[in-house]
């Protein structure tokens, strides 16, 4: 079992960048070389601007190279907890944003020719319990109460087993706006994008201090200085002491993935006729999904804690159990990969993107970051060119979290409490 992500074992890294010359000065500099900085690279260099993109480690590193390839619809709080936050109209709005952002992927894909798996197969959500079906329902006709919002098509038990191959779960419902697409090759079509727009891409260049100098910043890496008019953060679940106002407002929670051998044709379709982006309905979310290649990717937050090779091989035992619960046909079934990274989770569950002490930033995604990464940056860069910009996400207040200074000593703590949420729902529904 290989301890990697299946996504950067297989696909073919932009270039080797560890050697790239830091320039003396640039218009923007971009902290963190994943899909928020390498679509805001592309923005800007298309227009001439010079941008720079430096990263700690290697392009793709973080979140943008680990997640589970799904670009799918729906705010993480939902849309009715969003109406009653923020009223109809934002929520709607926030709602849409989402849909904007899987339209501006499919944009990348089909202008500069990446050939990344990208399909609209859509998205299944599913309930264990008839209490997650009826508010499923709920949600559905919040939706179509509003008018023009694309319509959720809602599953029963029995249907449901139109969309998966499992007794486990008692209902669902589809989007047919969700897609998938195989990341890493994304992430390199992006910074081949950006390297030919002009953009410089640095690797092995970890920032490690900012300061304003007159008009521009000073951004001190391992590898040099540069000059900037202006700094964007585009750091995620990885956000650290270099930014400390935005490391108090993220909770870096772990996220871990599975990967099966090839099961086949024929098994891949039996678990998943229509080839959907699949999670259930649980605080501790299990998502999963076919491969290119036929494979189950089967993931989730099976521990609260931070990734690490221990922590990675713990979370996929518990994975495995739970494949074999859902799909008892695929028991027997070997684990090719095992791999975690880190889901950049705010208080309010909501995406935040704006400016701080002269710095602008783009974080916040909080499991959606596929598509939401990819479009803040985008929008991101507008923002910085001075252009008409969509992004509603910059308004919205943006809470510390209490006692968070440094490590996220409160994992163990957020863990138990939603792991007793998901036994108690499954006993009241029946499941235990």
């Amino acid at each position: 079992m290989k301890l990697v992500s299946y996504w950067q074992d297989t696909a073919t890294p932009a270039g080797d960048f560890r050697h790239t010359a830091v320039p003396e000065e640039v218009d923007v500099a971009i902290v963190g070389a994943g899909l928020t900085g390498l679509s805001a690279a592309v923005e800007l260099a298309r227009t001439g601007t010079r941008v720079v993109v430096l990263e700690a480690q290697h392009i793709g590193w973080g979140a943008s190279n680990r997640n589970g390839g799904m670009a799918t619809t729906g705010l993480a709080i939902g849309l009715d907890k969003a109406i009653s936050r923020y009223g109809r109209e934002r929520a709607v709005e926030y709602y849409l944003a989402y849909d904007k952002a899987i339209d501006a992927v499919e944009a990348l894909v089909d202008e500069y020719a990446i050939d990344c798996d990208f399909t609209r197969h859509g998205k299944l959500s599913l309930a264990l319990t008839p209490a997650g079906l009826s508010g499923m329902q709920e949600t559905a006709d919040v939706i179509a109460g509003i008018g023009d919002l694309p319509a959720l098509h809602v599953l029963g038990p029995s249907e449901i087993r139109q969309e998966i191959g499992s007794d486990y779960y008692h209902g669902g419902a589809v989007d047919p706006r969700g897609a998938g697409l195989h990341v890493a090759k994304f992430v390199s079509g992006l910074a081949r994008a950006a390297l030919d727009a002009g953009a410089t891409l640095c690797e092995d260049a970890p920032v490690v201090s900012m300061e304003r100098n007159g008009t521009r910043h000073v951004v001190q890496s391992t590898r040099g200085p540069v000059r900037a008019s202006e700094v964007l953060i585009a750091t995620s679940g990885y956000t650290g002491s270099l930014t400390p106002w935005l490391r108090r407002r993220v909770i870096p929670v772990g996220s871990f993935i599975v990967c099966t051998e090839p099961l086949g044709a024929d098994v891949a379709t039996e678990l998943l006729p229509k080839g959907r982006m699949a999670s259930d309905a649980r605080m501790l979310t299990y998502y999963f999904r076919r491969t290119p290649d036929d494979r189950l990717l089967f993931g989730g937050r099976a521990r609260f804690a931070l990734s690490s090779p221990d922590s990675d091989l713990k979370s996929a035992r518990t994975l495995r159990r739970a494949i074999a619960e859902i799909f008892p046909q695929l028991s027997d079934t070997t684990i090719d990969y095992t791999w975690g990274g880190l889901v950049d989770i705010t208080m309010d569950r909501m995406v935040h993107a704006g400016e701080h002490d002269g710095v602008h930033y783009s974080l916040g995604y909080s499991g959606h970051g596929v598509q939401m990464a990819t479009y803040c940056g985008q929008q991101m860069a507008r923002r910085l060119l001075g252009e008409r910009r969509d992004l509603p996400f910059e308004g919205i207040a943006f809470p510390p979290v209490p006692g968070h200074f440094g490590s996220p000593w409160f994992l163990p703590f957020i863990g138990a409490g939603a792991h007793v949420i998901d036994r108690w729902n499954l006993i009241k529904g029946g499941k235990e």
